[in-house]
């Protein structure tokens, strides 16, 4: 059968909790590879949840569908604070990106007690605002990935600090974002002479979408995973649909 929209892969998947220094409780998702070890990690960070982001925005949920079996990927999904999903309300209130750095760290912490190899972040619209702003902090953080990044919490202090980071940051910017669009984005990350710009042509913010979602999902594990490139598109054994 054909990978795309709604289709599940096989995976292990368990609702978790994450819990803050500040005293509130997450819930979230990990899925992980059936038979295998992860060979690294995704900790996802949704899009702005008083627009309607939460961990089922559909890229990430689609990452966490398909990415344990295509590409032995970890895959950590989560509301941050106050924000709800079919999995439940996580606790506390939507803080514009300030508070937000806690669950960040929660996240992070939870990487460290389940010994999950090799996180990425991988922040899409408000979520690009809050790994430029908190993965720095976490040493473990192997690598960052940017879906169509807005720009408009971060400083660009926030931003040039990352020049003297090594780890890798990639940006993937659709043509036609909303917010920011290659040629100013080129410019606005100009400051991190070793960021790994990737224009998509055609693409929109919001990545609707089977062709834009698979161009999306491809360049996260070019990033994080490229031997597991060129991603299937059919899928030959047992499936469900979400």
């Amino acid at each position: 059968m054909e990978i795309r929209g709604p289709l599940v892969l096989p995976a292990q998947r368990e609702d978790i909790e994450l819990h803050t220094l500040d005293g509130l409780t997450l819930v979230g998702e990990l899925a992980r590879p059936l038979e295998k070890d992860p060979v690294a990690t995704l900790v996802t960070l949704h899009p702005l949840p008083t627009a309607g982001g939460f961990m089922d925005s559909h890229v990430l949920r689609k990452a966490a569908a398909r990415l344990p079996a295509l590409a032995d990927l970890a895959v950590l999904r989560f509301n941050t604070r106050g924000t709800s999903s079919p999995r439940g309300t996580s606790e506390g209130t939507f803080d514009g990106g300030r508070s937000e750095a806690f669950d960040v760290a929660a996240a992070m912490e939870f990487v460290r007690d389940r010994g999950l190899p090799h996180p990425w972040i991988l922040g899409w619209s408000f979520g690009t605002e809050l790994a430029l702003k908190y993965a720095r902090d976490h040493d473990e953080v192997a690598g960052v990935i940017l879906l169509s990044p807005p720009l408009h919490r971060t400083t660009p202090e926030e931003v040039a600090v990352w020049g003297n980071d090594p780890r890798p940051l990639v940006i993937v910017v659709p043509e036609f974002d909303d917010y920011l669009r290659p040629a100013e984005a080129a410019e606005r990350f100009a400051s991190i002479p070793h960021a790994v710009l990737v224009p998509v042509e055609g693409g929109k913010h919001l990545w609707v979408g089977e062709s834009q979602t698979r161009r999306v999902l491809t360049e996260i594990v070019a990033a994080v995973n490229p031997d597991a490139l060129p991603l299937a598109v059919e899928w030959h054994g047992a499936a469900e649909q979400a």
